[in-house]
């Protein structure tokens, strides 16, 4: 009886392995498909929820703003923009041109050719000036901020000129290269902080730095 099977046994297998072979990629395309349908899905998913999220944060800053916006002024805008453009200028002990500044002498170089203002000469004068102090959490372009430096608690010692996003423009020191932008946020600048005040309210006919509703 085996013999007469014997024939028909390669045949069998042949069957087999080819119904083997014709199932596999099937079964695999069925899995891709499935899985491109998955990711796709997902994706969507992603999309949708980076939209809403997205028409969320308009909505909130608009409930925020509330009609309000915010200008720059112009004197505020033009000193930080020539300040930008001198960074690098090298630090100079009585400094008070391009040539070289100490820290006074670069923001009453800027605040005399941007805004037509003659500060005190020296950060213990200008701290003085008659210009309201500003707060920490209310800093705005153009402020002026002054820091106790040299390990005396309290006494001035060094000024910069406030950017914005607690970030100040200063000429700092020949090691550290003279003008530069810094953070208030940092240890030690925000340790040695004192005061801020807002010189620029003392400026001829100077828009004032509110936010205007429009």
């Amino acid at each position: 009886m085996l013999n007469r099977f014997a024939p028909l046994v390669p045949l069998a297998l042949v069957t087999l392995l080819f119904g083997c072979a014709a199932h596999t990629p099937v079964s695999q395309q069925q899995q891709q498909q499935v899985q491109n349908s998955v990711t796709a899905q997902a994706s969507a998913r992603y999309q949708e929820a980076l939209y809403q999220e997205e028409v969320a944060t308009e909505k909130e800053l608009a409930n925020f703003a509330d009609g309000k916006s915010y200008q720059l002024p112009v004197l505020a805008d033009s000193i930080l923009e020539r300040g930008m453009s001198l960074i690098g200028t090298r630090y100079r002990f009585g400094g008070t041109s391009e040539a070289g500044f100490d820290c006074s002498g670069f923001i009453g170089y800027l605040f005399r050719e941007e805004a037509g203002m003659n500060l005190p000469r020296s950060t213990r004068e200008m701290i003085n000036v008659d210009a309201p102090l500003v707060s920490r959490s209310k800093l705005e372009p153009g402020d002026l901020l002054f820091f106790a430096t040299n390990g005396r608690r309290g006494r001035v010692s060094h000024a910069g000129i406030y950017l914005g996003d607690n970030q100040f423009i200063h000429s700092s020191s020949r090691r550290s290269g003279g003008v530069r932008i810094d953070s208030l946020g940092d240890s030690y600048w925000s340790k040695t902080f004192i005061e801020a005040k807002r010189a620029l309210a003392m400026a001829p006919g100077a828009a004032p730095i509110v936010t205007a509703r429009k």
